[in-house]
């Protein structure tokens, strides 16, 4: 078999070529589990994976996130196998999707352990737009001076899904509000992640609405800053998509976007890897509500 790796950016990312009927072999499995801890995010370049071939994958690296809705299209019979498009005809939430377009953490606001990693593949692509950028927390933590790590160390964060369509759709009415309740949690998470394996990374994403006793507007201004360090471009891997491309991150350690494309075209097919670290806990609503009025 022939397998090999080749760094994308020194900071960030990596390109691994393997035959496709190599994909699920011991030594692929263990050669992407060491680069993913080490790279964050790797990439297949035009393996062309089926559903079938995409689960397997998944299912050889750790637990599959059960998706509860089926999704139309599948070549597979399962729900497992979520349909990232602006296609009403394929997903029922499009506008979900526009908030993709902003820096984020996949499963973030959801009561649930955070998902270790996330399989993206390319079915179809957009005419214009639809780049992926990758940005790496693991680096921007260790990056800090130490007396701003110091200062951050036991700040807690609330991140909400309203926080994260903001951009999108602005100031949400109290029916979208409720929508959105439906779909996920108000989640406190720590700012500063420290990880089962002792390492820490910055949780960080335009989910991320307020910092606990901290006025809103100060603790966004914060946030905000540290985004922006966090995606500084030499801890950015932007992938530029071709027809095929298989690419797997540390959703733990890495936040990412999507250039913004047009509305025809781009189809997405994604499965998810389970965890069992849990960094955060449902937020109170009351605690909500003091970031809101301490703005």
């Amino acid at each position: 078999m022939s397998l090999t790796v080749k760094p994308a950016k020194p900071s960030i990312g990596g390109i691994i070529q393997v035959d496709r009927d190599h994909l699920l072999d011991d030594e692929t499995i263990a050669t992407v589990q060491h680069e993913l801890e080490q790279r964050g995010v790797l990439v297949f370049p035009e393996l062309h994976a089926s559903d079938e071939l995409q689960l397997a994958f998944t299912d050889r690296l750790g637990d599959r996130v059960n998706f509860t809705r089926r999704v139309p299209g599948s070549d597979v019979d399962t729900p497992d196998v979520y349909k990232i498009t602006l296609d009403r005809k394929l997903n029922s939430e499009p506008d979900y999707v526009l908030g993709t377009f902003f820096w984020h953490i996949d499963g973030i606001t959801i009561d649930q352990p955070l998902p270790k990693a996330t399989v993206l593949s390319a079915r179809k692509l957009s005419d214009s737009g639809g780049a992926t950028e990758f940005a790496n927390l693991y680096a921007a933590y260790e990056l800090l001076p130490e007396r701003e790590k110091q200062e951050i160390e036991n700040l807690r964060v609330i991140h909400t899904v309203e926080a994260a369509v903001r951009p999108v759709h602005g100031t949400p009415t109290q029916e979208r509000i409720e929508r959105y309740r439906n779909l996920a949690a108000v989640m406190e998470q720590p700012l500063v992640w420290t990880h089962d394996d002792g390492r820490k990374s910055l949780l960080l994403g335009t989910h991320a609405d307020g910092i606990v006793g901290m006025p809103g507007a100060h603790g966004r201004a914060l946030l905000t800053r540290l985004q922006q360090w966090a995606a500084q471009p030499d801890l950015v891997y932007t992938h530029h998509w071709t027809e095929g491309d298989l690419v797997i991150w540390n959703n733990q350690g890495v936040m990412h976007r999507v250039v913004p494309y047009t509305d025809e075209g781009r189809v997405m097919h994604r499965t998810t890897i389970a965890s069992k670290e849990k960094p955060g806990h449902v937020a109170s609503s009351a605690e909500l509500q003091r970031i809101y009025e301490m703005a």
